[in-house]
């Protein structure tokens, strides 16, 4: 279909009366040339992974091969057992879920890579705990993906998901607003209303450097991913309230595009600003290599 803007991709699904799931179906069956049940398979098996990698780090301490992280995850889901949480079970256990997929990632186990390795927790813990609050099955959570990536891909076109090109707004920021805008559609919420939660969860991440500890995609990565996690979720209640954005999707993955190529290569995936040239941050990168 081709479409270059969010604003092209509401008109297609205002004309055909479909969901941004039901476009991203169509888009893949058509660009792989693949029939529609092939596509759902296809899925299916991205969200098998995705339940493994937000699983293992809960259930089992998991460490990074560094060794600069590992086991929060089975800490979090400990915690939850408590009963005693402020933000309740259902944020916690998507806060635990992130940081489990990170702490796979960075064990060398598999993920996800969506959009990227050092988003990895973002999508799979929106989408896995928004579906089993919602009491939705497995289907449901695979249409809730197909809306992400009709998101992600636009994300994609227009601006950049890597952070070494745009910082960690690009990666962390474009993985929560694909979360975001699929947890909206999960909830019964319009194309455009998905939208306008991408567009707010951009604005709110907008600026995020990509500042790694010894150049790895641990510190801080892991705990921006549950972040982002939490920014998801909360965003896509906001707009069903009925909060939209005052400021475009399209403008927001625009103005995301302008500030990440803004930002000094030292903030952009170097490992050379940030929190990677704090003082505990230097004396972690001797750690791990020794210097």
């Amino acid at each position: 279909m081709n479409i270059k803007s969010g604003k092209e991709l509401l008109n297609i699904c205002s004309e055909q009366n479909i969901s941004l799931s039901e476009f991203a179906i169509k888009e893949e069956m058509e660009r792989s040339e693949i029939s529609r049940e092939e596509v759902i398979q296809k899925m299916k098996t991205v969200l098998d992974v995705m339940k493994e990698s937000t699983n293992e780090g809960r259930e089992k301490k998991i460490y990074s091969v560094s060794g600069l992280i590992g086991g929060d995850a089975y800490k979090l889901n400990k915690y939850i057992k408590n009963g005693k949480t402020l933000t309740g079970p259902v944020m916690n256990k998507a806060m635990a879920r992130a940081l489990s997929c990170s702490e796979v990632n960075a064990s060398m186990g598999r993920i996800v890579a969506c959009p990227t390795a050092g988003s990895c927790g973002i999508l799979p813990a929106v989408i896995i705990t928004a579906g089993e609050a919602l009491g939705l099955d497995d289907e449901g959570m695979i249409m809730g993906l197909f809306a992400s990536s009709a998101v992600g891909m636009i994300i994609a076109d227009n601006a950049t998901v890597a952070g070494a090109e745009g910082g960690c707004q690009a990666e962390c920021g474009a993985a929560a607003a694909m979360g975001s805008a699929a947890v909206v559609e999960m909830m019964g919420g319009t194309p455009e209303m998905s939208l306008n939660a991408a567009a707010i969860v951009i604005k709110n991440i907008l600026g995020l450097v990509c500042d790694p500890v010894a150049g790895l995609v641990e510190i801080p990565c892991a705990k921006r991913n549950f972040a982002g996690a939490v920014s998801a979720l909360t965003t896509a209640d906001v707009v069903m309230a009925g909060i939209s954005s005052k400021i475009p999707f399209d403008d927001m993955v625009e103005a995301m595009y302008r500030v990440g190529k803004q930002l000094p290569a030292s903030l952009r995936e170097t490992a050379e600003g940030g929190t990677a040239t704090t003082e505990t941050g230097l004396k972690l990168k001797k750690e791990v290599y020794g210097e």
